[in-house]
């Protein structure tokens, strides 16, 4: 029986664009596929995520791979990226629903240490049971020791967890763990029926 719903954020509960900025702060495609792939794509996004280095560090990493003329743009990005980071169509309502139906409601994401800048802004993070962000733990999905690490830390069972993550690779390290999961592809309506 389930009795926890873990959400991930990105692309569930807050919507993650890079195109947001890219198209905002870029004045041209060269430009804009060049920071995405440095940027978005690269292994210092991936670093933000596990903890391991400051924004500066990552600008600067990024910088020196780029050419100078794009170093306005990438700061620019860098700095306010998450602007673009709002709720999914659905998503609060989701979110309503499920804690007044008697849900635990917990938060596992992969995130630098700025996600408690921007996710505040739209849900209140003491509404969830527990969150758990990769960057203070130095773990990132699909790595079993950040499920772990939820499990454990709010002394949760597996089977009577669901949890709805956008990527499939994430989805399936949960089922690995006795978890139950659910790739999420803008589908509230059919979580809900099968929680009912």
């Amino acid at each position: 029986m389930i009795k926890n719903i873990i959400f991930d954020m990105g692309n569930v509960l807050l919507d993650f664009n890079p195109s947001e900025p890219l198209d905002r702060f870029c004045s041209s495609e060269e430009e804009k596929a060049t920071i995405k792939k440095e940027l978005f794509d690269g292994e210092e996004w991936i670093q933000r995520d596990l903890g391991n280095i400051t924004v500066e560090e990552m600008y600067n990493r990024v910088a020196g791979r780029i050419p100078e003329k794009y170093h306005g743009s990438l700061k620019n990005i860098i700095n306010e990226w998450d602007y673009s980071m709002v709720p999914l169509n659905g998503a609060k309502e989701f979110f309503e629903f499920v804690k007044k139906s008697g849900y635990g409601v917990y938060i596992l994401s992969n995130a630098s240490v700025n996600f408690y800048d921007y996710f505040p802004r739209h849900f209140v993070l003491d509404s969830f049971d527990g969150v758990v962000v990769s960057a203070d733990i130095h773990i990132i999905k699909p790595d079993r020791g950040i499920y772990e690490h939820l499990l454990k830390t709010y002394n949760l069972k597996a089977e009577e967890c669901l949890f709805i993550d956008d990527r499939e690779d994430n989805v399936l390290a949960a089922r690995a763990l006795g978890i139950n999961a659910h790739q999420f592809k803008n589908d509230y309506d059919i979580i809900k029926s099968m929680l009912k």
